[in-house]
């Protein structure tokens, strides 16, 4: 009796209802396919680059193996392929960059989130976005005609005088000042990412909760104090996302750096005075040049090299974030 009240109390769909329904589930259906497709070509492509990568290095991964990565001789010659050197550069330019563009883009964020007035902020930040939107070649010619005489002229010598007799540090500038090195390719690599850290560290900052400063301030501290006890500790998590993605973009620099690192050594010395190469300039210069099989395979597993560095970065910046993230404070 009750399951008939239920069934009389029940409206009926009508037939244009039910076929309504039916349209929408079934276009329900052809997006989550037509979006499940796209987001599987992200995976798919990264796997043919990868194989595409591995069958043209075969011939010089079978040929060389695990001296490949070890051994810095590169004679083109003698078919003799190394890429310790492509990959000391790479590393080294990279952390100087870093070294010197987090600190300062992390300090402009920290300006332009706390201390900017509302008048300053917009044209500061349009400039940060501007350059992180200049092309890399601009940036090797100022690098090559500017920076580069600058450094071979005072920076370097003076580096070199008030630090070059100092035990092990002394060892890193040593050597002639030609302004085309591992040094000046790092400092130009640094000018490149800082526009990134600093406009994603400051969209970082800008998000966190008012009520972290208001609670700090309310117990008395100072600005100061809110900003290193509450405002970058909660942060620290994105912070430290964005040095990485500024790495990121350093890893695979080329054309800036083909300009200013010297391209003329393959010898891994402490000094950064040393002119040589990154993985991405050794491509960049050589892979016309390539006329035998043999050669072509070894730039190409350069090439391979720096992808497998590249995801060896991003895994290790995703453990830092995600151990960073554990603590207190964490986004």
């Amino acid at each position: 009796m009750a399951a008939g009240a239920h069934a009389a109390l029940t409206p009926a769909l009508s037939p244009t209802a039910r076929e309504f329904g039916s349209g929408a589930n079934r276009g329900d259906r052809v997006f989550e396919g037509v979006v499940s497709l796209v987001a599987a070509c992200v995976p798919l492509l990264l796997l043919g680059i990868i194989v595409l990568l591995l069958l043209d290095a075969l011939p010089a991964l079978v040929r060389f193996g695990g001296t490949f990565l070890t051994q810095t001789s590169w004679d083109p010659v003698k078919e003799e392929f190394g890429a310790a050197a492509y990959i000391y550069g790479t590393v080294v330019t990279s952390l100087i960059a870093l070294l010197l563009a987090a600190p300062v883009g992390v300090g402009c964020a920290l300006f332009i989130a706390e201390y900017s007035p509302l008048w300053l902020r917009a044209p500061v930040s349009f400039l940060i976005e501007l350059l992180a939107a200049i092309p890399s070649i601009i940036y090797g010619l100022w690098g090559f005609f500017i920076l580069a005489p600058i450094m071979r002229g005072a920076v370097e010598p003076l580096l070199k005088n008030s630090l070059g007799n100092v035990p092990v540090l002394g060892a890193l500038f040593s050597g002639p000042a030609v302004g085309r090195d591992l040094l000046v390719a790092g400092v130009v690599l640094s000018i490149m990412i800082l526009p990134t850290i600093t406009a994603v560290s400051r969209e970082i900052l800008r998000a966190v909760p008012d009520t972290q400063r208001e609670g700090m301030l309310a117990l008395g501290a100072t600005k100061w104090e809110t900003i290193r006890k509450a405002v970058v500790p909660y942060a620290r998590s994105g912070i430290v996302g964005a040095a990485i993605l500024g790495l990121a973009r350093a890893l695979g620099e080329t054309m800036a750096v083909t300009m200013v690192i010297g391209n003329s050594s393959t010898q891994i010395r402490p000094s950064l005075f040393t002119p040589g190469y990154t993985m991405a300039s050794a491509i960049a210069n050589q892979f016309t040049e390539a006329d035998k099989e043999i050669y072509f395979s070894a730039i190409v597993s350069v090439a391979l090299v720096l992808l497998a560095v590249a995801a060896v970065m991003n895994i290790a910046a995703r453990l830092l974030v995600w151990r960073v993230a554990r603590g207190p404070g964490a986004m």
